[in-house]
């Protein structure tokens, strides 16, 4: 990886640094290279280190590199597809083996999710976790929103703890006529939970997939699946519901 001059260049630096590091990306790396550190990639390009992570976070965000806990940044392999249409119509958990059941527990829904779902201030909801596994790795982390009035026949006998209980909410969820779905796809921030859950550092770029299960002319659940923005490209099917969030 050479050095180049930077000065003169009338578009940003970071945006000139990125596309130089890009190229030495195509013909002096291998896929899982550790790239230099921050200090020393700097020291090469004659840029701040500032100007230097703007550049490496450009990159990450559009899947050529990947930062790794305890490793550093890495050259990122090329972009898993992953399926999140609506076409199939089914509830969470119908013949899916692509997502594995963690844990559920009874919480207050933030407030963004409690004002869909319409449920009273404070009311308790349960709440699924689910991680979703493509070729061996996990690239997404779930949480499935349901409240009691959807899964009337619940009980604590039927739902014990973990993954048994994550597993006995979905069962029950599956006794309601699903009407439809929706959903909305935005970038975000990964949060520590879901950073720890899909093997990122907090902070790290996601895509935020938010799904609305309708039944009998409520919201029934709501689903919110943080995606891996450096591994995974979302594709669609033939949905046609899709809304992309400002």
């Amino acid at each position: 990886m050479g050095t180049t001059q930077l000065e003169s260049v009338p578009e940003p630096k970071y945006q000139h640094l990125k596309t130089v590091i890009g190229e030495a990306l195509d013909s002096d790396f291998a896929v899982g290279e550790i790239l230099p550190n921050e200090r020393e990639l700097a020291a090469r390009f004659g840029v701040a280190r500032a100007t230097l992570r703007q550049a490496l976070e450009q990159l990450e965000l559009e899947g050529r590199l990947q930062r790794r806990r305890g490793v550093g940044t890495t050259v990122a392999p090329p972009r898993v597809g992953v399926d999140v249409s609506t076409a199939q119509h089914a509830w969470p958990g119908v013949a899916d083996e692509t997502w594995q059941p963690q844990d559920s527990v009874s919480d207050v829904a933030p407030t963004a999710v409690a004002r869909v779902l319409e449920t009273e201030p404070g009311e308790r909801v349960h709440v699924v976790r689910r991680i979703r596994v493509t070729q061996g790795q996990p690239v997404a982390a779930e949480l499935l929103y349901v409240p009691a009035s959807s899964v009337p026949g619940l009980s604590a006998i039927d739902a014990p703890a973990g993954s048994a209980r994550a597993r006995a909410v979905l069962r029950e969820l599956q006794h309601l006529a699903l009407d439809g779905q929706d959903r909305s796809v935005e970038l975000g921030s990964a949060r520590a939970d879901d950073a720890k859950e899909l093997d990122r550092l907090p902070g790290a770029p996601v895509l935020v997939v938010t799904t609305r299960y309708l039944s009998e002319g409520r919201t029934a659940a709501v689903s919110v699946a943080t995606y891996r923005a450096d591994t995974c490209r979302l594709t669609f099917g033939d949905s046609v519901d899709l809304v992309m969030a400002s």
